[in-house]
């Protein structure tokens, strides 16, 4: 029996900003630098690269690679 698994991605879940901001209250309570880099990179993802791009002034090839560390390879489900 084969089992397919599909890419789960967090961010397209997180649309309301009281979630995002649950998430990275959650993260930021962890303790953990690492859970917190990967909270920020899923709500950056979440807000839309473009849109933060626009709102901090900075070009999309910027921020890719600022938060890099925070995108991870990302999980997969059943």
């Amino acid at each position: 029996m084969t089992i397919e698994l599909t890419r789960f991605d967090a961010a397209t879940y997180l649309t309301q900003p009281e979630d995002q901001a649950q998430l990275l209250a959650a993260a930021v309570e962890s303790g953990d630098p690492h859970i917190v880099a990967k909270a920020i990179g899923i709500v950056a993802r979440a807000h839309g690269m473009t849109e933060l791009a626009r709102e901090t002034g900075m070009k999309r090839q910027q921020l890719y690679p600022n938060l890099n560390s925070a995108f991870g390879k990302g999980i997969f489900v059943q």
